[in-house]
């Protein structure tokens, strides 16, 4: 019984307004890191309200399929699939790039600090932004930079597509990481994200 009333009563105190919150890391020894973006450097964190959840159209789990069926682990070959600690990773790293591949209305409506937007189907016209040289058969791409691709989540095809397009324009296989989880994942784990 003693142990009952103690459990009670642990369980009111931390419903109690004002009850302080437990920290939420990236990681155990990481609160935030800081990214650069075009507007300057932007510290990327976890949302700090233990009790937030993921509202709206970020909380739905059954789309159609078509169009949005799940997608493969790996949406071509010799493709590299990361998490969010890779992604977060390579928003550091100034030598790699990050690609938001939705299309402008999404971008625009929030994203993951440090991405730039290429929407999928501009993907193999655009490679001159991701290190290859524009040549007379298209693109040279043997200086081309690491980069992560990323669209709405699990269900959406836009940045698959665009990798298969990528590839099929010259871009190598290796250098392209697919960041599976997409903002639908970002958001469910509090991260920042731009516009918010």
């Amino acid at each position: 019984m003693r142990l009952f009333i103690a459990a009670l009563a642990a369980a009111v105190i931390t419903a109690l307004p004002g009850h302080a919150q437990e920290p939420v890391n990236i990681r155990p020894d990481t609160p935030t890191v800081t990214v650069e973006t075009e507007d300057g450097p932007v510290e990327i964190g976890r949302i700090q309200d233990n009790d937030n959840h993921v509202t709206g159209e970020w909380a739905r789990t059954s789309r159609p399929c078509p169009p949005f069926c799940i997608q493969p682990m790996t949406p071509a070959e010799g493709v590299t699939t990361i998490g969010e600690l890779e992604l977060i990773e390579m928003l550091q790293d100034p030598e790699a790039i990050v690609v938001d591949s939705r299309t402008r209305d999404w971008f625009a409506g929030g994203s993951i600090p440090g991405a730039i937007n290429i929407p999928y189907l501009e993907a193999p016209d655009r490679l001159d932004e991701l290190g290859c040289v524009i040549d007379f058969d298209g693109f040279d791409c043997t200086e081309a930079k690491p980069v992560a691709l990323f669209c709405n989540g699990l269900w959406c095809g836009q940045s698959p597509s665009a990798i298969r397009r990528m590839i099929a324009a010259g871009f190598p296989a290796d250098k392209i990481h697919y960041y599976r989880g997409g903002m639908q994942s970002w958001r469910v784990l509090g991260l920042t994200v731009t516009g918010q």
